[in-house]
């Protein structure tokens, strides 16, 4: 008989450290010879990243050793960081080194380490590279460069560059050569036509965010000089193309929303009218642009195309685009990352399932059978004490749907007085244009399996449920998604799922903002966890970094026109209206949300009697990476609960909650 323990009470195999050993996900896969290669991630080594190679005969092996950090800042959420190809004496990867940003080339099968292509400048500024792709037969690497000139975060220019392989520009900045212009703000690395006489490339500019519009560019390639003959191919104000590539063919194909879904398109050679490939699915086959290099298709040698696409959940599949029917890959998997790479018949991918972490996958496109390779989750636990999501879809006001993930408590050791109902903890996501995946997270799994349920919510402006639907939240940050939250929240108390006594959110960055304003604006709460949050609305933009800095114009409204909503809706100028307990996390190093921010915010509440906690870390930037902090964090959040809900628990350190 299984013994009985009131909610939020119950023992776990799954810890904090376990939890943070395992964060964080393969990503970036490539093809190098007849190899599969991607980056990973290391918590337990500072939160590094780095390259893994899996041999044409199965073995696997990280490439890089610490400290060595394969990760780009280009935009400051990075982009695609390496790329590689094969010589006579053996494959040669180019990569982005964290720390100082240089490009880097490396030989795994020589003995020398890696050299610098790129010359040194200053951490935090100077000179970025993202996005690269090896041209061995020119001796270079062509890529984004991202380069700082001046003090200001606006002070930057983005260009299209080429940066010979031979070191000649690692002291010389003026050996790198230039294929754009300057002329837009944001670009993407170029994608060469198999020919190698026509370039691709996504570019945008303020104040549009790449979900906003975008335009889709092409140039002819030249000798020595920069891209010529450059042109609009696509995209535009209100369209968003999110990837573009060349089809074996020399078709231009390209994934955009002008209709309202992100779907596939394709430009033939010559022809100025694009034909969609896949109609009336009502579904996305693409995502927002929050890094350069992402990639939902990939077309194949074949021509036929591999593509990510769904509706809140994702799935692989290969598209034939002259029929348009599309054949997806059978396996457990809900979520796939956009990463893509393609060898032959083969595609791979980095996918996770409720009942799995992410992982990376290969899919033979000749006998339709899909394996996993590749992980970097070799969880020890027992997937009883997994939770068991569900999918639901509630009604918010104005009789909108609201999508969401419900994470009942659960745990095969222990069941709960049937006179009780547990507490809940609502999850707002990040961006806040994304979404909450629906895949194992041991961080959901160790609340869960401890008695304390967990709803993630795909609020009003979240993306996997087209145009429309991420529209929702236009100039109504700090409205629809608060409304969201408090009616999921809300509903999940009335149906009895939930106590309404001991409802709980919590939210990173956007998600942070999210979980503020809701303190401040509704008593649906107990309680609530801020994680590098958005705080201060009026001095976000002159603070943060210049992608996100024109942000607010579509969130909140232009500044110049509606002044007032920038004070109405901050969570700095709602303080006096907050009253429930909060935890508050902060990386010292976070240039997105500085913690500038966070401490006119404690200032506000000083003195005002709310018990709060303030937790800030060391070389720790906007999301965490290191096991001891993610630890940490984690613990303190349950300590937080288990003081509010009056949870009586004995392995949890004490959290001190000052007012």
């Amino acid at each position: 008989m299984v013994p009985t323990g009131a909610y939020g009470t119950w023992p776990s195999p799954i810890g904090a450290s376990l939890a943070a050993a395992h964060d964080g996900r393969p990503e970036y896969v490539g093809v190098v010879g007849d190899e599969m290669w991607w980056t990973e991630p290391r918590p337990t080594e500072d939160g590094r990243r780095t390259l893994v190679r899996r041999r044409a005969d199965g073995t696997e092996e990280p490439v890089l050793p610490a400290p060595w950090n394969v990760r780009s800042r280009v935009i400051e959420y990075g982009g695609s960081p390496w790329a590689g190809t094969v010589r006579a004496t053996g494959p040669l990867v180019v990569f982005s080194h964290f720390p100082d940003q240089r490009l880097y080339a490396y030989e795994p099968d020589g003995d020398t380490p890696p050299r610098p292509l790129t010359p040194l400048s200053p951490v935090g500024g100077g000179l970025r590279w993202a996005d690269p792709v090896v041209r061995p037969e020119r001796g270079e690497v062509w890529c984004v460069l991202e380069e700082f000139t001046g003090e200001g975060p606006g002070d930057v220019r983005r260009v299209i560059a080429a940066v010979p392989l031979d070191g000649s520009a690692a002291d010389d900045r003026a050996a790198v050569r230039e294929l754009t212009d300057g002329t837009h703000r944001f670009v993407t690395g170029p994608r060469l036509s198999p020919d190698g006489r026509r370039a691709a490339w996504i570019a945008w500019d303020h104040p549009d965010m790449p979900w906003d519009g975008t335009r889709l560019m092409t140039g002819e390639v030249q000798e020595d000089g920069p891209f010529t003959g450059v042109r609009q191919a696509g995209g535009g104000d209100g369209e968003a193309v999110c990837q573009a590539d060349w089809a074996a063919d020399g078709s231009l194909l390209y994934v955009s929303d002008r209709r309202g879904w992100w779907e596939p398109y394709r430009l033939r050679p010559g022809s100025s009218t694009p034909a969609a490939l896949c109609t009336g699915r009502a579904e996305e086959f693409g995502g927002p642009l929050w890094k350069v290099g992402m990639r939902w298709f990939h077309p194949l040698d074949n021509g036929l195309v591999a593509v990510i696409h769904g509706r809140g959940a994702t799935a692989l599949g290969i598209l034939d685009p002259e029929t348009g029917e599309l054949v997806d890959a059978a396996g457990p998997w809900t979520e796939w990352a956009p990463t893509l790479a393609a060898h032959g018949s083969r595609v791979v991918g980095v996918a996770a399932s409720p009942r799995s972490a992410y992982e990376v996958v290969e899919l033979d496109t000749g006998t339709g059978r899909a394996r996993v390779i590749g992980s970097a989750h070799d969880d020890p636990v027992d997937p009883a004490y997994y939770p068991e999501p569900q999918i639901r879809t509630f009604t918010g006001p104005d009789n909108r749907e609201i999508h969401a993930h419900i994470y009942p408590p659960h745990n095969p050791d222990r069941s709960a007085p049937d006179d009780e109902l547990p507490p809940f903890v609502v999850w707002a996501h990040g961006g806040p244009t994304g979404h909450a995946p629906l895949v194992l997270d041991l961080e959901i799994a160790y609340f869960t399996s401890r008695g304390i349920g967990v709803a993630e919510v795909n609020y009003g402006g979240s993306t996997g449920y087209g145009r429309a639907y991420r529209e929702r939240l236009r100039e109504q940050w700090g409205v629809v998604d608060v409304e969201d939250c408090a009616a999921v929240a809300e509903a999940l108390a009335a149906e009895g799922t939930a106590d309404p006594a001991r409802l709980a959110i919590r939210g990173g960055s956007a998600g942070g903002w999210t979980a503020a304003v809701s303190l401040a604006v509704t008593r649906v709460y107990a309680c609530g966890t801020l994680l590098y949050p958005v705080l201060d609305l009026e001095g976000w933009a002159e603070e943060t970094h210049d992608f996100e800095s024109r942000y607010l114009e579509s969130l909140i409204g232009p500044p110049g026109e509606v002044p007032g909503r920038y004070r109405e809706r901050a969570p700095i100028e709602l303080a006096e209206r907050i009253t429930a307990p909060f935890l508050l996390l902060q990386g010292l190093d976070d240039v997105v949300c500085p913690p500038a921010q966070t401490e006119r915010f404690l200032a506000r509440m000083a003195g005002r009697g709310v018990p709060h906690t303030y937790l800030a870390f060391e070389g720790e930037g906007h999301g965490f990476r290191r096991a001891d902090t993610m630890t940490r964090a984690l613990e303190s959040e349950l300590a937080l609960y288990v003081q509010v809900f009056g949870v009586t628990r004995f392995d949890v350190p004490l959290l001190e909650l000052r007012k």
